[in-house]
């Protein structure tokens, strides 16, 4: 299904019954890394499955920002009319559910964030190379977007005003202590490290975030 939010296209895939769930994936992915995921949750989950701005079948555009990303999923939310949404967000899709959790969180139920960062100082000297390289070589605006963005303050955090779940790999792309600080500026969140996990292992066509999910109730 594709929505018109002003001038832009969003895609995304709508299942299943229950709780609304909306899926944000990371950079350069799309929808499809929550197949088995979905699968296991429609029974229980209304789930919406989004291709975030720039990706999948969703609009490209020349620039991207982490603000656009995330008013485009409150545009969403408001435009379908979806109720109290628990967002699950992986890597890029994690930095999106903060965002739209402290911008507004009158609008979901609460988030998982998997494997976000505030800032690109907080990954690996080896990832942030990793992606200046790919940069260097192609000049893709979806890598320029991870080097120069985001720029969330830990105060920030503090406007979040619903139950939060932070997860990460025990052998994630930041390192354990910037989580921690993350689960420490949201009050009455709970931090879910991951032993023997990376940042994408428990997430990409996996259901692994299936019970923690459901964890977050209702």
């Amino acid at each position: 299904m594709v929505i018109q939010l002003d001038n832009h296209v969003i895609y995304y895939e709508h299942t299943g019954e229950g709780q609304p769930l909306l899926l944000l994936h990371g950079n350069k992915e799309d929808h499809h890394i929550f197949d088995e995921l979905c699968e296991d949750l429609e029974n229980e989950y209304e789930i919406y499955a989004v291709d975030l701005r720039g990706h999948g079948l969703s609009a490209k555009e020349k620039e991207y920002h982490y603000s656009d990303m995330a008013e485009d999923i409150i545009r969403l939310i408001e435009s379908l009319n979806i109720e109290k949404p628990l967002i699950t967000g992986f890597s890029d899709g994690a930095i999106i559910a903060l965002m739209v959790a402290m911008k507004r969180s009158d609008l979901i139920y609460g988030i998982v964030a998997c494997g976000p960062n505030l800032s690109p100082r907080a990954l690996t000297f080896g990832t942030r190379m990793e992606i200046k390289r790919d940069f260097r070589k192609s000049h893709d605006p979806l890598d320029e977007l991870m080097l120069r963005e985001p720029d969330i303050r830990e105060s920030d955090l503090g406007q979040i005003n619903v139950p939060a779940l932070i997860m990460a790999g025990e052998r994630d792309i930041c390192k354990k202590s910037h989580f921690e600080s993350i689960a420490k500026a949201i009050r009455g969140s709970r931090l879910e490290i991951l032993p023997g996990e990376d940042h994408f292992s428990y997430v990409i066509h996996k259901t692994t975030l299936a019970r923690y999910i459901r964890s977050m109730g209702r």
